[in-house]
């Protein structure tokens, strides 16, 4: 299907029209959902499983102008299948189905007027990352949110899960002192870049993704730093290439220095370099202690040592389980969030900072000039 055509079917013009909800307070009862996706939504199944599983949600509505992903979907729903609403238009569906909280993966192009129509309805917002091509787009959907007092959340799955948690906990409780530097590997495979039906996917053209590797999966590992230190990155540079030639006008290769507020420097070397899996690991090294973790083709323990009074001796392993994963407790919390009953997974601040990092790495990369995010 053809952009414009997309765009006039699924409603991508003029949703200023749509009827505002305002800033209501949010009920402590279940929630009605919607979901908004199109052929090429990244991790669909795995939000609508979650939305299928979790508690607190009362009906779901489903969101596609070509239809493909309904019956999947419903599947995916297991017994909340059985009222969930199918609709073409998202307009059409934030004005009939009313969700409290909308769940949308797009692509970047597609994603801010479909984040912002919801918000105008009154909705929280789960939206797929990347959620957009330009950064202003993004800072003024942030704006939005503020105003509106709904949540803007991204699917920065890997803050969520048990070792990010604990490692944030280490940190705050002062066992790895002041913090030092952090070494982040984000590693994915090349096959799939040399996959024809791949080339002409949004993730290898830059007008719809925004970008290639980097913004695609580094930001997690952008996010995951920001979470861990509690503080957020102030000055980039770096390289971005196609390393392995293939016919994209995406990087399949990034490596960026970093520099946050609180004096820590570290890197990111993320890239398709595999032939399957993933190897992903991160290393923190502070005044009094280190901490390492990862996911590989299964995910590794987290590992940590400190100096500090009062640490136990020794190099300490925390296990944890796979199950379940980033994405259903990332759901699942963000259903809570719009219930009122706990605080959101990350905010809107948190998530244009990871986008600011992101297009100023970008910039140091086509300037050759470090950059201030």
């Amino acid at each position: 299907m053809k952009r414009r055509t997309f765009l006039e079917r699924a409603g991508y013009v003029g949703f200023g029209a749509l009827a505002s909800r305002g800033s209501a307070s949010a009920s402590t009862g279940p929630v009605r959902v919607g979901v908004v996706t199109e052929p090429g939504g990244a991790h669909l199944d795995l939000f609508v499983r979650a939305l299928g599983a979790c508690e607190g949600v009362d009906t779901v509505a489903l969101c596609d102008p070509s239809g493909a992903s309904f019956e999947r979907s419903k599947k995916s729903l297991a017994a909340r299948s059985a009222t969930a609403r199918t609709f073409a238009d998202y307009r059409e569906m934030l004005r009939e189905h009313r969700p409290e909280i909308v769940v949308m993966t797009l692509e970047p192009v597609h994603t801010p007027p479909v984040i912002e129509a919801a918000l105008e309805a009154g909705a929280h917002v789960l939206a797929e990352k990347p959620p957009c091509v330009r950064q202003a787009d993004f800072e003024r959907l942030v704006a939005l949110a503020k105003a509106k007092k709904r949540h803007l959340m991204l699917a920065f799955a890997t803050r969520v899960t048990s070792p990010a948690r604990k490692a944030r906990e280490l940190v705050e409780q002062g066992y790895l002192g002041k913090l030092y530097g952090v070494s982040m590997t984000w590693i994915a495979d090349q096959t799939r870049l040399r996959n024809p039906a791949y080339h002409k996917t949004w993730t290898a053209q830059k007008a719809r993704a925004g970008g290639g590797q980097l913004i695609f999966h580094g930001v997690h590992y952008i996010d995951l730093i920001q979470y861990i230190a509690g503080s957020t990155v102030t000055r980039v540079s770096g390289f971005v290439r196609n390393v392995g030639g293939q016919p994209i006008d995406v990087e399949d290769a990034a490596v960026v220095a970093l520099e946050l507020g609180n004096g820590m420097v570290g890197t990111l070397n993320t890239g398709y370099y595999l032939d399957k899996n993933y190897d992903n690991r991160i290393t923190v090294w502070g005044s009094e202690g280190w901490l390492r973790f990862g996911f590989t083709s299964e995910s590794l323990p987290l590992e940590w040592y400190s100096t500090h009074a009062g640490a136990p001796k020794g190099v300490q392993t925390f296990s944890y389980s796979d199950e379940p994963d980033g994405y259903y407790i990332l759901t699942r919390e963000a259903v809570a969030a719009a219930r009122g009953l706990a605080q959101a997974p990350m905010t809107g601040t948190e998530c244009l900072a990871v986008m600011k990092t992101v297009f100023a790495a970008y910039r140091a990369a086509g300037t050759g000039v470090t950059q201030k995010v």
